[in-house]
């Protein structure tokens, strides 16, 4: 049976659309599952969020442990510590200023526990360090390699202050030598015998 063009084309949509109908319902009857690790990341924004980066920093508490700090203290330690999120603040201010992290809350809920388990400052600076890694610190540790970052600032203030202080000099030199006069003594191509008679020339004239 011959069928027209456009009653061919007309079945043909038909069809498509009843097939991914379909395929539509199929995937709306399976589970949804979500893995992070499939999540991808921009690793070449600085400022990628990573809500699941907040890893647990727990240590039982000390025997007949107290609040070790203040709470002022125990912000000043938070100002030590990087948020792990992405956004490369200290936990105090990620937690005070970005309400929408959920990692700067669980590393101050960590901290906090372990100011109660009567642990000091530096004692919970470590234990971040030995689950995050050096990248939890705000500042390097003045120790190893780490040495050059803190005193390269200082080393390169000091070499160009000598750079600068050599250069002051020279133009102050080639100053003083172009201030200083020049003496001139203009050449005569003339003998003695000829400067002797201008001489007396010069004094005959004077005389009159």
């Amino acid at each position: 049976m011959m069928i027209s063009r456009r009653a061919f084309f007309v079945r043909a949509a038909a069809s498509g659309a009843a097939i991914a109908g379909g395929a539509a319902a199929l995937r709306a009857q399976q589970p949804t599952v979500h893995d992070s690790s499939l999540v991808p990341t921009d690793t070449g924004n600085l400022f990628a969020m990573n809500q699941m980066a907040a890893k647990s920093v727990v240590l039982p508490p000390k025997p007949g442990a107290t609040a070790s700090m203040s709470n002022d203290q125990r912000d000043a330690l938070e100002h030590r510590i990087r948020c792990q999120c992405g956004c490369t603040l200290d936990v105090y201010t990620c937690r005070t200023t970005d309400f929408s992290c959920q990692v700067s809350p669980a590393m101050h809920g960590d901290i906090m526990a372990l100011v109660q388990g009567g642990y000091s400052a530096q004692e919970i600076i470590d234990a971040f360090q030995n689950v995050y890694g050096e990248r939890v610190l705000m500042a390097p540790t003045k120790s190893g390699f780490n040495l050059v970052g803190w005193f390269t600032p200082g080393i390169a203030l000091i070499l160009g202050g000598i750079a600068v202080a050599g250069l002051l000099r020279r133009w102050r030199a080639r100053s003083t030598v172009a201030a200083q006069p020049t003496s001139y003594t203009p050449h005569v191509d003339a003998t003695p015998e000829e400067l002797a008679q201008l001489e007396a020339a010069v004094r005959a004239e004077d005389d009159r």
